[in-house]
C-alpha cells in the first residue's frame, strides 16, 4: 500500500526522472509508429488489391512474424549494429534511434497483418467502382482506407501498444541508460529488479492510462462513425 502512495506522489508531484522517463518512452515510440505506418499500408494494399506469384507467401511470412519475440528482435540487430556488425559503422547502438529501428521492426507485421485483414474485408465493389468512375489509383486506395478506417485505427492501435510496452528489443538496443534510453517497461524491469517498487508501479499506472484512453478514443471515433452511417 505504501509503494502505491508512494507512486501516486511521484505521479502528483511532477518527479523530473519519472516524466523523463515517460518522455523518452512515448518519443520513441511515437517516432517509430509515424514511420512504419505509411510502408505498412502500402504493402498492406499492394497485397489486398493485387494478384501476383508469392503473394499468399509474403501474406504467410508476415503473419507469422506477428508471434516473433521481441527480445528476437532485439538480439537481431544488436548483432548487426554491434562493433563487429554489419552496420557497427552506424554507431547506433544503444540509442534512441536503435529504439526506434528495433520498434518499426516490431510493429509493421502487426500494421501489415491487420491492415491486409482490414481491407481484405471491405466491399471490392468499392474499388472497382470508383476506377470505373474515373478515380485514381490514389484517390480509389484512399476511398477504401476511409471505409476501412475502424479496422486500420484497430491496427495502429494494437501496434502502438505492442511497441510501447515491450522490454526485451528495448533493452538490448538502448542499454537502459538513465535519461537517454531508459523507457517506461525497462525502468519497471529495473527498478523491480531492484525492490523500488513504486516508480515501476507509477509508470504500470501510465501504461494502463494510456491504453484505457486509446480504446476509450477508438470506441468514441467508433460510435460515432456508426451514428453518422
Amino acid at each position: 500500500m505504501t509503494a502505491t502512495l508512494l507512486a501516486l506522489e511521484l505521479l502528483i508531484s511532477g518527479d523530473p526522472e519519472l516524466w523523463g522517463i515517460i518522455s523518452i518512452s512515448f518519443k520513441v515510440s511515437t517516432i517509430a509508429i509515424i514511420v512504419a505506418v505509411p510502408p505498412s499500408l502500402l504493402i498492406a494494399f499492394f497485397l489486398a488489391y493485387t494478384e501476383f506469384p508469392g503473394r499468399r507467401l509474403l501474406v504467410t511470412i508476415f503473419n507469422t512474424l506477428l508471434s516473433v519475440p521481441a527480445v528476437v528482435v532485439g538480439l537481431t540487430l544488436y548483432i548487426l549494429l554491434s562493433r563487429q556488425g554489419p552496420l557497427g559503422d552506424w554507431k547506433l547502438l544503444f540509442s534512441q534511434t536503435a529504439m526506434v529501428i528495433g520498434q518499426i521492426v516490431l510493429c509493421v507485421p502487426i500494421l501489415v497483418a491487420m491492415s491486409h485483414a482490414a481491407l481484405q474485408a471491405a466491399d471490392k465493389r468499392a474499388w472497382e467502382t470508383t476506377r470505373t468512375l474515373g478515380a485514381s489509383i490514389i484517390r480509389a486506395a484512399f476511398t477504401i482506407m476511409y471505409e476501412t478506417r475502424f479496422g486500420l485505427l484497430a491496427a495502429l492501435l494494437a501496434a502502438y501498444g505492442r511497441v510501447i510496452a515491450e522490454v526485451g528489443a528495448s533493452m538490448m538496443l538502448g542499454g537502459n541508460i538513465l535519461n537517454y534510453t531508459r523507457n517506461i517497461p525497462t525502468a519497471i524491469a529495473l527498478e523491480t529488479s531492484k525492490g523500488e517498487f513504486a516508480q515501476g508501479i507509477a509508470l504500470g499506472i501510465v501504461l494502463l492510462l494510456m491504453s484505457f484512453a486509446l480504446n476509450g478514443l477508438f470506441h468514441h471515433l467508433q460510435g460515432r462513425g456508426q451514428w453518422s452511417v
